[in-house]
């Protein structure tokens, strides 16, 4: 075997191991629209600066993909990048070294963002994607090597390198000069889009949407997004062209909606705190901006800022708080955020109960709190040193049955702390995993007859802390997600169970965010 086959299988392996990679996370269609629009946004800015030699932002924008998606998307985006922007250039035996260098910048990316939590100022940003580029710079200079000098040993590899080092600084100058320019407004862009785009394929938006009459907005940045996966067909799959489980509910919620902007607990039901608040964390949850949504011009902002200003029950003041960040309020709004904090106690737990205490942190870490401060890490604490022998977590107290709904409460707080992989969140994940009923579903106690709400909140959990559920199936099941899919109309709706024919917003509204494969969003873009 010579080096130049040895170095195609490598780069062949490579190219296949991060597409898989990039299919076993079952990209929706919001994420095939965005990720398509990076790389054609990467390749678009390849050719627009082809007069100037390796002066590209290229690697720029590959290297955020990565940042703020994720190493699979950030591969695929610098990977495709190459491929599309050789349809002018030239293919040939450096294409697929250009795609996999180009990859492996979106996952140079990824690792940065997963390393500073996705928080990065625009000097170190810019001084990221410089070396970026010398990276890649240096595997271009591989793939010479490999091609052309062959055998001739490391001293050939230097004398090429010193010969391309012109080229090198360039592109890392110019990487450094694009993101001191462009970097964070772009971050921030694709950030937010990665929370609020959402692209229907085969039916148009709800009535009135974008419009007075209520709907969910989309972004201009949509109409690029067609474009681009049209011309990018061969790398969408056919489903992505159908109207989701996820978009049905949420045209459920845009359609139930009440002309003041909250919700009841049915479609023309009053309005009131508890069914506005889930609808509003449920559509945030599944990418959707929920100030958006509107009824008669109206949306869930003024309630939202009533309802901060009168909680005082624990359970209030911790729903609203998650539904205010949700909609990317400030947590001070009506001193929501002092009597959060007021009401921990100093052993960190919210009224001493494990199920408060659960959704206490999560609201601290939607208001901004690090995962690192004493509050988080105090309440953190105190949950995991109440976790039962099972695995599972009680509503009150250790030693008390295990409950799949608190245990999911709990297990998402444990991650939202950091503490995912620990081994408090491992026997959760194994409690949960192992209480799953054979009709797909999860019960409210064990042995139990399933419901919507326990399996989309077992499903949230699992995802929080990086399972995915689409491949927890116990004893041959059927998935959590299959099993609330069965419990869909066709309007979009979630029954409770399958003895039941109620339709509450508040299950709807959780089955979004499940079906969306989402967790409780903590991690809020502000305003």
């Amino acid at each position: 075997m010579n080096w130049e086959f040895a170095a195609l299988a490598i780069l062949a392996a490579a190219l296949i191991s991060g597409f898989a990679w990039y299919e076993r996370t079952h990209p929706g269609s919001r994420m095939l629209a965005l990720v398509a629009t990076m790389a054609g946004l990467a390749a678009i800015g390849r050719i627009a600066f082809a007069p100037i030699p390796n002066v590209k932002p290229t690697t720029d924008i590959i290297f955020i993909a990565g940042f703020a998606l994720g190493g699979a998307p950030g591969f695929v985006v610098g990977a495709v990048a190459a491929l599309a922007s050789n349809l002018l250039f030239g293919q040939g035996p450096w294409t697929p070294w250009q795609m996999v260098a180009w990859g492996l910048c979106g996952v140079f990316g990824a690792l940065i963002g997963r390393a500073t939590g996705q928080q990065i100022g625009r000097v170190w940003l810019a001084l990221l994607c410089g070396i970026a580029g010398l990276g890649f710079g240096a595997i271009m200079d591989g793939s010479i090597w490999v091609t052309y000098a062959a055998g001739q040993g490391i001293t050939q590899y230097l004398a090429i390198s010193a010969t391309s080092l012109p080229f090198n600084i360039a592109h890392a100058v110019g990487n450094v000069v694009f993101a001191l320019a462009f970097g964070p407004a772009l971050l921030r862009a694709v950030m937010r889009y990665r929370t609020r785009l959402e692209v229907s394929w085969s039916e148009p938006p709800p009535r009135g949407a974008a419009t007075e009459g209520g709907g969910v907005a989309t972004a201009p940045l949509a109409v690029i997004a067609v474009a681009l996966v049209v011309a990018a067909a061969a790398f969408v799959p056919a489903s992505a062209q159908a109207a989701s489980s996820p978009l049905r509910a949420a045209r459920y919620l845009v359609a139930a909606q009440n002309s003041d902007g909250g919700w009841g607990a049915s479609g023309g039901a009053p309005s009131n705190a508890v069914q506005t608040s889930w609808a509003v964390v449920g559509l945030a949850a599944a990418g959707y901006d929920p100030l958006s949504v509107r009824r008669r011009g109206r949306s869930p902002l003024t309630l939202l800022r009533t309802w901060a200003s009168r909680a005082r029950t624990m359970a209030d003041i911790e729903r609203t708080a998650l539904a205010l960040a949700a909609a990317g309020l400030s947590p001070s709004t009506g001193g929501l955020l002092t009597r959060l904090k007021r009401s921990q106690r100093a052993d960190g737990s919210f009224a001493g109960l494990i199920n408060l205490t659960s959704y206490g942190l999560l609201a601290l870490r939607a208001s901004g709190s690090s995962a690192r401060s004493s509050s988080v890490r105090k309440a953190a604490r105190w949950i995991t040193q109440r976790q039962n022998r099972d695995g599972g977590f009680n509503f009150a107290r250790r030693g008390g049955s295990s409950s799949i709904d608190d245990t999911a409460g709990a297990l998402q707080a444990i991650a939202a702390a950091g503490l995912s992989r620990g081994s408090s969140a491992q026997r959760a994940g194994r409690y949960l995993a192992a209480r799953q009923n054979r009709d797909g579903g999860y019960p409210l106690q064990a042995g139990g007859l399933s419901n919507a709400q326990s399996a989309a909140l077992a499903v949230q959990a699992l995802v929080a802390v990086g399972r995915n559920p689409d491949r927890q199936r116990r004893r041959g099941a059927r998935s959590p997600l299959s099993y609330i899919r069965s419990l869909q109309s066709s309007g979009g709706s979630v029954r409770y169970s399958r003895g039941s024919s109620a339709t509450p917003v508040w299950v709807t509204s959780q089955s979004l965010a499940a079906l969306a494969k989402r967790a409780l969003p903590v991690k809020i873009i502000r305003r």
